[in-house]
């Protein structure tokens, strides 16, 4: 597990489904050694997503747990929680996403977990921050989406609310909760202290909304209305040409102007609802009619062509099914494969971003439910004998 920028670290991960697992998938990515506990039914993710070969190992499960050690205790049992308590005295970070309320039952809150371990760095996801009306209420991706504007922004671009059909509020949140735990154990490397971190989906997907659409409304009284009339324009999509689609993306002037060349409008560099970056955002949607016109007259292969001399900025559309063939991701050896012990030949994304430093040495499978639960609890000082007895209390599996 040695290499990357975070080895050394080890995590407890008590977290499920999407939101944490891909904050500790990236810890573990780059160094860390993360330990997922799992409940005994395992995490709901390995059975609610579509496309596996055997039960508890979906495809969605298996691209967002790589890297991670799997061991099963029964928290409710008192065996269980006592386990959970040991592999915490010696981690670096304890990351949740279960409710504040319950983890302090269970004395997993910071407090508790730092009177043993005062460099622990505790981090929870919550859906709702403290001190709000929401708080401690359940949510999942649709639920902040739905209240944070994100589906609101959709229905201003196409007339209908919709939820952008991934999971970004929990992928957002999630990277940032990686991201505040690396600016946590970079502030004890220098104070020798832990801390509590508190990442709450609902706030952090508003101010991305917000920082991209408060606009005119950031001033106090208002000088206009909220929202970037390019990005909420019903054209701004993938546009129509003769064979498929395109997505151009002019911008400064030169690109615009070499745009309007391109498709045989070169009137437009003079007029004065496209002349400059700030007319052609006041008058987005008429902008964008001029782009859907003009890609209407030739293919995209064509366009890709004349828009790569000009350096205009341009690409394909590419389909879900389109990223297992797309050439530069094929150059860079973006899907891997691997013989995973339980799955067989499966297909693997790598990780996106290097570090001249040094990275992980050696990937491992996404685990089975409770893979590795003998040798985890070995490595926090547990017998063989000791391990039995858990195993014949049903407090581990």
């Amino acid at each position: 597990m040695s290499g990357g920028p975070l080895s050394g670290v080890k995590v407890v991960d008590l977290t499920t489904v999407v939101v944490g697992p891909i904050c500790t998938r990236t810890l573990a990515d780059y160094g860390a050694e993360v330990i997922k506990v799992e409940a005994p039914g395992g995490d709901l993710l390995r059975t609610m997503a579509q496309g596996s070969r055997n039960p508890g190992m979906s495809g969605k499960f298996i691209n967002f747990n790589r890297n991670k050690r799997s061991i099963v205790l029964d928290i409710k049992k008192p065996d269980g929680l006592t386990a959970l308590h040991r592999l915490i005295e010696k981690a670096d970070v304890f990351v949740s996403n279960v409710r504040p309320e319950a983890l302090a039952r269970a004395g997993l809150d910071h407090e508790s977990l730092a009177q043993k371990n005062p460099k622990l760095i505790h981090c929870s996801i919550l859906a709702f921050g403290r001190g709000g009306r929401y708080y401690n209420r359940p949510a999942y991706d649709p639920i902040v989406q739905s209240l944070s504007g994100v589906a609101g922004t959709l229905e201003r671009a196409t007339g209908e609310p919709r939820f952008v059909p991934m999971v970004m509020s929990d992928h957002t949140t999630g990277l940032i909760a990686a991201q505040c735990i690396g600016f946590a154990l970079y502030r004890r490397e220098k104070t020798g202290r832990g801390e509590a971190i508190d990442v709450p989906m609902l706030e952090n997907m508003a101010s991305f909304v917000s920082s991209e659409h408060l606009g005119a409304a950031t001033f106090d009284p208002p000088v206009g209305p909220t929202g970037d009339n390019r990005l909420l324009s019903p054209d701004y999509r993938p546009l129509p040409t003769k064979d498929g689609y395109i997505t151009v993306g002019p911008n400064t002037n030169q690109q615009a102007f070499a745009f309007f060349d391109a498709i045989g409008r070169p009137e437009f560099k003079t007029d004065p609802r496209f002349d400059s970056a700030a007319s052609r955002t006041k008058n987005a949607a008429a902008y964008f009619v001029v782009r859907k016109e003009g890609l209407a007259q030739k293919t995209t292969a064509e366009w890709l062509e004349i828009f790569d001399k000009c350096d205009v900025p341009a690409a394909r559309y590419n389909t879900i099914d389109d990223l297992l063939t797309d050439p530069h991701l094929g150059d860079v050896g973006f899907f891997q494969p691997e013989d995973h012990p339980s799955e067989g030949r499966i297909r693997r994304s790598r990780r996106a971003n290097k570090f001249s430093g040094g990275e992980r040495e050696v990937e491992t499978h996404a685990p089975t439910l409770g893979e590795h639960t003998n040798a985890i609890l070995a490595g926090a000082g547990y017998s063989d004998a000791e391990i039995d007895a858990l195993r014949a209390s049903g407090a581990v599996r």
